[in-house]
């Protein structure tokens, strides 16, 4: 079957430094699939290829069978594909309304002014409402951003990811920096907004990778080290020598 994602032969390097070598990745559609690995293995490098912000050195990226390798992120927006970033990119000084609804018109390519059609405008403007509530920021949504605390702007980035409405979400450490509490209630959020879709995530928390994921991915100094079941992954040997026995996977 082919994957929505897949990466053949796909490496990248930093002045010479080989950062990832001959990565064959896919990704099938409907599927959740996490890609685990320390620091330094190459996850989020790997993000920045498929995601536009790098070309890689050699190797292909395709997309819903198309050859994205040189694409843009804004053409890979418009093509479906939505991220949601280690730190997160919303807008501070707008609201949660306001960010929200900026993703969904750059989906559309509309740009806010005074010549949109008030209908087409009241279509967006539910669409934002409804993105609101499934992120559970409706009673925030004319706040500040600012003032929204940490977990509730991982959200908001999520809900901004969510509103480009994409075919493939990618998460990078979408629970990074927050409480236990935060985390658990992250975790139930993404299951929820990913239910039937389409979902890759670099996540450092076990609990979550393996609470979320239906195959795993393995980053081992730059190369794929195992890909399988959650239950694979735990049982495989040679994950277990690399990561799953270290204390920072």
């Amino acid at each position: 079957m082919t994957g929505i994602l897949e990466t053949r032969d796909l490496c990248h390097d930093f002045n010479g430094l080989k950062v990832l070598t001959h990565i064959q990745f896919s990704v099938q559609p409907g599927e959740r699939h996490a890609i685990i690995g320390p620091n330094g293995a190459g996850k989020t490098t790997f993000f920045n290829l498929v995601t536009g912000v790098y070309t890689p050195a050699s190797g292909r990226i395709l997309f819903k069978d198309v050859d994205v390798t040189k694409a843009k992120p804004y053409r890979l927006t418009r093509m479906g594909l939505g991220r949601s970033f280690q730190i997160t990119s919303i807008f501070q000084r707008q609201t949660p309304f306001q960010n929200i609804r900026l993703a969904i018109l750059s989906k559309n390519r509309i740009r806010f002014n005074l010549f949109v059609r008030v209908d087409r405008m009241n279509a967006i403007n539910e669409q934002t409402n409804e993105i609101l509530q499934e992120i559970q920021l409706a009673d925030e949504a004319h706040l500040p951003t600012s003032t929204l605390s940490y977990g509730k702007q991982r959200s908001l980035d999520l809900g901004m990811a969510l509103a480009t409405a994409p075919d493939l979400l990618l998460f990078d450490e979408p629970t990074a920096g927050m409480s236990r509490d935060e985390s658990h209630s992250a975790v139930e959020l993404i299951r929820k907004l990913t239910e039937g879709k389409t979902m890759v995530i670099v996540e450092h928390d076990m609990d979550v990778v393996f609470s979320l994921a239906d195959r795993i991915t393995v980053l081992h100094r730059g190369e794929i080290l195992a890909t399988g079941t959650p239950y694979e992954i735990q049982e495989n040997d040679a994950v277990k020598k690399a990561y799953l026995g270290e204390s920072e996977v």
